[in-house]
């Protein structure tokens, strides 16, 4: 597998990430994750809409639920046709738990728990920590990766506005 050193760091420390990150313009690929009650979810299921996906490393830390509640917000106001996910290393049970407590609504989150294909096709798995590294991306209704942010702390939010332009200039 495909490994890329010095891209990003938790807390100072550098860390491994594992697959080959697509190229801004190519066809996104094609992965398999789990939804929240257990049924297969690939990316070609969303063909049609433009598709916002939030890779975080767990729901269960702060920034990741930082995250996730501001694009649940933010996608309330993106219209119909695009669909937000947040994807995490984290059972479907948990993230459902989370959603509910935190009445998140507007997104949907899957679960890359089971192979890591999400992960490894986007080049976003951290080797290190069997996580998910935090990034957004931005895929048009054609299919084609149109924006990607890799955070290169994995501590520190993305870049809200940043991303949420790349979205609005799709439409």
């Amino acid at each position: 597998m495909h490994e890329r050193h010095g891209f990003v760091t938790f807390k100072g420390t550098p860390l491994t990430l594992l697959g080959q990150a697509p190229q801004v313009g190519s066809k996104a690929p094609e992965f398999v994750a789990l939804r929240g009650d257990l049924s297969p979810f690939s990316l070609s299921q969303m063909a049609g809409k433009t598709v916002v996906i939030n890779s975080v490393p767990s729901l269960d830390t702060a920034v990741c639920a930082m995250q996730t509640r501001r694009f649940n917000q933010e996608a309330a106001a993106l219209g119909s046709d695009v669909k937000v996910l947040v994807i995490s290393m984290d059972l479907p049970f948990a993230q459902q738990r989370f959603c509910a407590t935190e009445g998140i609504a507007n997104l949907e989150t899957l679960s890359d728990h089971r192979d890591a294909s999400f992960g490894t096709s986007y080049g976003l798995l951290l080797k290190e920590l069997r996580l998910l590294a935090r990034g957004v991306l931005v895929v048009d209704k054609g299919g084609v990766l149109r924006y990607q942010q890799l955070v290169p702390e994995v501590a520190q939010e993305p870049d809200y506005d940043e991303a949420l332009a790349a979205v609005k200039a799709l439409r």
